[in-house]
């Protein structure tokens, strides 16, 4: 069968639903602090596999409990003798050095600080949280992007595990630091895991809490994980009443946070998807997290007031009850998923024989060329010229398809492939 272009050229841009709304230039990125810091091989080779990537944006936990062991005696000093950056100094400079946009989680309470109690209980002061977040970022004023703690609605990483104790002791104090260090600062607040677990609070809860406690964030941060991934797409089923919130409810989110919060943007800071092998309780196919991976790049492309993805991990865990959701598996065997994050293709409509695809070409940067074949009576064919994407390496196409036939994008300027569609 003859492939046909529509709208004068396979390659002319259709504009998106909602474009006007939509986060044309939200952010990529991977959090794997144990991989970055310590993986196989030097950092700098680490750091060229995130290149290779093409990631926007790292996450990166800065411990204050590691790096003020003991009590400084100028806290707001990066310089006073108690403190020790190593932990943080290399990975944080590399980043830079690979112009790599460091998102800086600072998080545990070292025990001088919350008398004598585990990282995760809160400092008996607010000042003293405050006075390290001051420290951190005048010692990396190039660093625009933060967040305060993580998942603090979960009673394993915070005791006392309420909003109150958040805002007031943590989030509040290290806003009002970090802006007076770095007046451009982003500071995202939350940090907030999809579900309350064992003794926790729900997030829907958390940001009704944090509104009435006036807390201060220029951002939203929410960790939106499948509940039960094996019937979770990024896309659905949503859940109007719950109390969680997944992927699925991110209206239901960026709603919650605008009517308790303000018109805050919103930063989905870590999701992913465990594979099986080798989680068999809680994983999906490889072929699944590939497909939900692209997937979840286009809905936040297309979301409201959304401005960032961070998929977590760039290498499966070792540990069996470790997280088994990376794009390579432990020994570093690429997953599906490398691709899919490299080259996210995806279908986003079907009218008769017209197929919408959207996609990126994500390492490089600025406008990239581009092509789409198809693979149709045993044989791949190249589906009309060359095309270009947008500054973001973004390109949202119409064509008119064979039904069941697979279309794959092909980076002219890197010679790369992603996964294969059918449509």
């Amino acid at each position: 069968m003859r492939l046909l272009v529509l709208v004068s050229g396979l390659f002319a841009a259709l504009v998106l639903a909602n474009a006007g709304h939509a986060a044309p230039g939200a952010l990529y990125g991977v959090q794997d602090d144990a991989w970055l810091a310590h993986g196989p091989g030097t950092l700098e080779s680490r750091l060229d596999e995130l290149d290779r990537l093409g990631v926007d944006v790292v996450r990166f936990t800065v411990r204050w409990d590691v790096v003020a062991r003991e009590r400084p005696l100028v806290p707001r000093d990066p310089k006073d003798a108690a403190y020790d950056w190593r932990s943080a100094d290399g990975v944080l400079r590399g980043l830079r050095r690979h112009g790599i946009q460091p998102l800086v989680t600072i998080y545990g309470t070292p025990g001088w600080a919350n008398g004598r109690r585990a990282p995760n209980w809160a400092p008996s002061s607010g000042a003293a949280f405050g006075d390290f977040a001051r420290a951190a970022a005048t010692r990396y004023r190039w660093v625009r992007l933060w967040t305060i703690w993580n998942e603090p609605n979960r009673a394993q990483w915070l005791q006392p595990t309420s909003a109150a104790t958040y805002v007031q002791k943590l989030l509040n104090p290290a806003y009002a630091q970090i802006h007076a260090a770095i007046p451009s600062a982003q500071v995202g607040g939350g940090m907030t895991a999809p579900r309350a677990g064992s003794g926790g609070t729900s997030p829907v809860s958390w940001i009704k809490a944090m509104g009435s406690l006036r807390a201060r964030l220029d951002a939203y941060a929410h960790h939106p994980y499948p509940g039960q991934p094996q019937v979770e797409t990024p896309w659905g089923p949503a859940c109007r009443n719950c109390t969680t919130i997944a992927m699925a409810d991110l209206e239901r989110l960026v709603s919650l946070v605008r009517k308790n919060l303000g018109r805050k943007r919103i930063w989905l800071t870590e999701f992913g998807y465990q594979t099986n092998p080798p989680d068999t309780f809680l994983g999906v196919s490889l072929t699944k997290q590939a497909e939900y991976v692209a997937s979840a790049s286009r809905r936040v492309h297309a979301a409201p007031s959304v401005d960032m993805l961070i998929f977590f991990l760039v290498r499966d865990d070792a540990s069996a009850e470790g997280w088994q959701s990376g794009l390579t598996t432990v020994r570093g065997v690429k997953k599906p998923a490398y691709a899919a994050f490299r080259l996210p293709l995806v279908r986003t409509s079907r009218n008769g024989a017209i197929v919408g695809l959207w996609g990126q070409i994500r390492p490089g940067a600025g406008r990239q060329s581009y092509r789409l074949r198809v693979y149709r009576d045993g044989s791949w064919q190249w589906l009309g010229g060359a095309g270009t994407t947008d500054a973001r390496g973004v390109l949202s196409v119409s064509a008119r398809v064979p039904v069941g036939s697979l279309v794959q994008l092909y980076s002219l300027r890197g010679g790369a492939t992603s996964l294969a569609v059918r449509v």
